[in-house]
């Protein structure tokens, strides 16, 4: 199943993509403003060029797991782009995501360790 992530922030957001198997996550691209009309519709137009089967979006949760503002927001933003796509989108942890990206926090290679971490919780293999 070929899926696609998000790891969304208000300026930018990181997409990501697996193959067609579900089996192998890369960075594909950064869309600015997602909160924007243009943004949102950039982002769109890039969901469905990639026609995955699932979109799974970061879910920023604090430290300790509990929801802030910005989770608050990511799954506010959730909410308009399931309705807007009319296909399941999940949240997932990515606590750790950016940190893992490096430095310059590239937000695509940010989205990619986040749907890497996905895909193997989802193949039931360990990390």
């Amino acid at each position: 199943m070929k899926v696609l992530a998000l790891d969304y922030g208000s300026a930018r957001t990181g997409v990501a993509v697996s193959d067609p198997t579900g089996t192998l996550a890369r960075p594909l691209t950064i869309v600015e403003k997602v909160r924007k009309p243009a943004g949102f519709d950039k982002l769109l137009a890039v969901i469905r060029e990639e026609a995955p089967e699932l979109v799974v979006v970061g879910l920023p949760l604090t430290l300790r797991g509990e929801h802030g503002e910005q989770a608050r927001e990511t799954t506010a933003f959730v909410d308009t782009l399931s309705a807007a796509l009319g296909m399941p989108v999940e949240l997932w942890d990515e606590r750790f995501t950016s940190v893992l990206a490096g430095p310059g926090g590239d937000d695509a290679r940010a989205a990619a360790h986040l749907l890497s971490s996905y895909l193997e919780w989802r193949s039931g293999s360990p990390s």
